[in-house]
């Protein structure tokens, strides 16, 4: 809602131990589309040669920075727990051909909504959340305060909105290159993406799901003097969902890195080229 470790997107349930708060439960960005700390291992294994981040993780509420937090640091997330719902006669990956069946019935504002009260519309509805709360409009209060009502189970709505205004604070948000007040600096592009790969349900019950939603994401700062380039990262985001207002709506969330591949040889893109493609095309509403 991560990065993935540069998306805001840390553990948020009750209890559960904090993250970085730099890595994707950050923003929503339905349109077009971890906080300071070493360089040393992150506590996921990953090789000591490669540049970590992490997650941004609220302390004690449903965390979401999924998104863009991100640049500078390293960490980790947590899985969340399933609890007492009953194992799914159909977890494990899903087929990605269309179905023929309508995956939503509307829109709350810029985000999918009217998803079905099956399996599939809790994945469907893990997906689409997980963009927005990793999209670049995580770091505008009033965007992002519409981002966490639509997303929500009302009931943790209003202390998230705390805990999310005390995280992106003035500090952090020029910690990843932008002014104290959210806004981007003039000439620079701040990207902030997320892109589901995969989703999984790996607990199931009457009014309840546990779903896990493999992604990838862009965050960084595009054009000519950035300092914080648009880097890739991978994480898997885990929302606990509850049906809520004929709904799914998540109760809380948790990151961690990873599953992570072996990097292509592809030549990296100059920092124009990577702003005009910000600008030139458009994220997705509906990811499933």
């Amino acid at each position: 809602m991560s990065q993935g470790d540069e998306r805001g997107y840390g553990g948020n349930e009750p209890g559960g131990r904090t993250e970085d708060a730099y890595s994707t439960l950050g923003g929503t960005r339905q349109t077009r589309t971890r906080l300071p700390g070493g360089d040393d291992g992150d506590g996921y294994g990953r090789r000591p040669a490669r540049n970590t981040r992490s997650l941004v993780m609220v302390v004690g509420v449903v965390v979401l920075l999924i998104a863009a937090i991100a640049f500078a640091n390293q960490g980790g997330g947590g899985a969340s727990d399933a609890g007492n719902e009953k194992k799914s006669d159909t977890a494990g990956a899903g087929p990605t051909a269309a179905t023929g069946t309508k995956p939503v019935t509307g829109k709350n504002g810029t985000i999918a909504s009217g998803f079905a009260h099956d399996e599939q519309g809790a994945q469907s509805a893990a997906a689409n959340y997980a963009v927005a709360l990793g999209s670049a409009e995580m770091f505008d209060k009033t965007k992002r305060d519409g981002i966490l009502q639509a997303t929500h189970d009302p009931a943790v709505v209003a202390s998230l909105q705390t805990d999310m205004a005390n995280a992106y604070s003035a500090a952090f948000l020029t910690n990843v290159g932008l002014n104290e007040d959210g806004s981007t600096p003039n000439g620079l592009t701040f990207v902030s993406r997320t892109i589901p790969v995969g989703t999984k349900v790996t607990a199931q019950g009457p009014d309840t799901a546990s779903v896990e939603v493999w992604c990838t994401g862009l965050v960084g700062m595009a054009g000519q003097g950035s300092t914080k380039p648009v880097t890739a990262t991978w994480f898997t985001i885990t929302e606990k969902l509850k049906w809520v207002g004929d709904d799914w709506k998540i109760e809380s969330s948790s990151q961690a890195e990873g599953p992570t591949p072996v990097n292509g040889d592809n030549r990296a893109s100059t920092a124009d080229d990577i702003a005009g493609a910000v600008e030139e095309y458009g994220g997705f509403t509906y990811a499933r």
